[in-house]
């Protein structure tokens, strides 16, 4: 079935998200895994020039086109993209 491959490729790309610690040099990689999250839940981005981590599993991620999107895993351990 699609969603449960794609609920699972969505929470691997998070949890190595989280991961790694936020350093100036993983800066990027975060960007990069919260853009994928984002496009998997087929939201428009373009690219996540901007993160800010609220909690551990909490990130406000900004985009290049203007949107602005809550990632975070809820207490099932899902992953949820919120448009801000």
């Amino acid at each position: 079935m699609k969603t449960p491959m794609t609920g699972m490729a969505m929470a691997m790309t998070f949890a190595a998200c989280l991961a790694t610690p936020l350093h100036a040099a993983d800066d990027e990689a975060i960007r990069k895994d919260l853009f994928a999250v984002i496009a998997l839940h087929g939201l428009p981005c373009g690219e996540v020039v901007s993160v800010a981590t609220r909690a551990e599993n909490d990130h406000l991620a900004t985009c290049k086109d203007g949107n602005r999107y809550r990632v975070f895993l809820n207490a099932e351990g899902r992953v949820i993209v919120e448009k801000l």
